[in-house]
């Protein structure tokens, strides 16, 4: 990594390598036929251009941390705004007019010294089940270890997977059995097979739990073999945002109101996002999630979680801060 970049992107790709690309990048709308590009694209999928070609681009190792740490003082996050969305939701829900939406509660901070970059070092991991993820466009930027693939796709096979239902990792046993947990998780694994059954072949396997460290979540993965080519950007359409972060059923109303409680709580725009790299035929896309967003001296750490109707606030509000501490810990913060 150059000691002068100040735009870059990494991903690990599916095969485990970490691809860096270094900036500037030229922006195109749509995918290349060949060589490298990031897809690097907001929640609400506003950018008209959001294919990012690196200025050069290679695999690296590890990812080199720079020197110093990072101290934050992390401002207290209230439930009342959260409480506030998750009523709305909850009176959505009894209305009919939803089954399901993903509400977003981030933790703010202000930089007392250090730079985000100095967190870098901390994406490196032995853990097979995380993707380490980071775009720094100079003073702002976003970065993270997500366990959620948005989908793989390589000489017309696509996979992608169902991630969704929390516990800690100490509650395993009980978490097995939750009828809510499994519930929320079947929802997702089954909107995933009804959204990708049209365009190909889909098996999907047996629901497992993914251990995580301090958290344990529900997961299925799914594969499609496609009836023909697909356009990359019609996919990340098609499965963004995933059922796990998304609205049920995902219409233009429920998704302008998803984005609007997203706005109500501050969420990050690129939080949940699809994020991926297109090398050489070869497309490899994540789910934004478990990660730190930044610009100028602030910072924050979002995170979300499934409301139904059998949700019970402080049971989502103990997640919310559950997911946001095993980010801490990521980062040694």
């Amino acid at each position: 990594m150059s000691a002068t970049a100040t735009d870059y992107a990494i991903l690990k790709k599916a095969d485990g390598k970490i691809l860096y690309g270094e900036g500037p990048f030229t922006e195109m709308e749509s995918c290349p036929q060949y060589g490298v590009a990031f897809y690097v694209n907001d929640f609400a999928l506003t950018d008209p251009k959001p294919w990012k070609i690196p200025h050069t681009a290679r695999e690296i190792e590890s990812v080199p941390g720079e020197e110093g740490n990072l101290k934050v003082a992390w401002e207290e996050l209230a439930p009342t705004g959260f409480a506030k969305v998750f009523s709305e939701i909850n009176q959505a829900i009894s209305k009919g007019e939803i089954e399901k939406s993903v509400p977003v509660a981030a933790e703010q901070g202000e930089i007392v010294s250090g730079n985000p970059k100095n967190l870098l070092g901390s994406l490196n991991t032995s853990e097979k089940a995380f993707f380490p993820y980071a775009w720094v466009r100079g003073d702002s930027g976003f970065c993270g270890l997500t366990p959620e693939v948005l989908f793989n796709l390589r000489k017309g096979r696509l996979n992608t997977m169902a991630l969704a239902g929390t516990a800690m990792a100490d509650e395993q046993q009980v978490f097995s059995v939750d009828e809510k947990e499994i519930r929320e998780h079947e929802f997702v694994a089954q909107t995933l097979v009804s959204k990708l059954s049209d365009i190909g072949m889909v098996t999907k396997s047996e629901r497992s739990i993914l251990d995580l460290g301090s958290l344990v979540h529900f997961h299925t993965p799914i594969e499609v073999f496609l009836y023909g080519d697909k356009n990359i950007d019609d996919l990340i359409r098609r499965l963004h945002p995933t059922p796990a972060l998304g609205p049920l059923p995902r219409t233009q109303q429920t998704m302008e109101d998803l984005i609007r409680w997203r706005e109500m709580l501050d969420c990050p725009a690129y939080f949940g996002a699809p994020f991926g790299v297109f090398e050489d035929g070869i497309f490899h896309a994540v789910v934004t999630i478990r990660g730190l967003h930044w610009g100028g001296d602030e910072i924050s750490i979002p995170s979300g979680c499934g409301v139904i109707e059998a949700s019970r606030l402080v049971n989502e509000w103990r997640e919310l801060g559950l997911k946001r501490d095993a980010v801490k810990r990521s980062f040694g913060l």
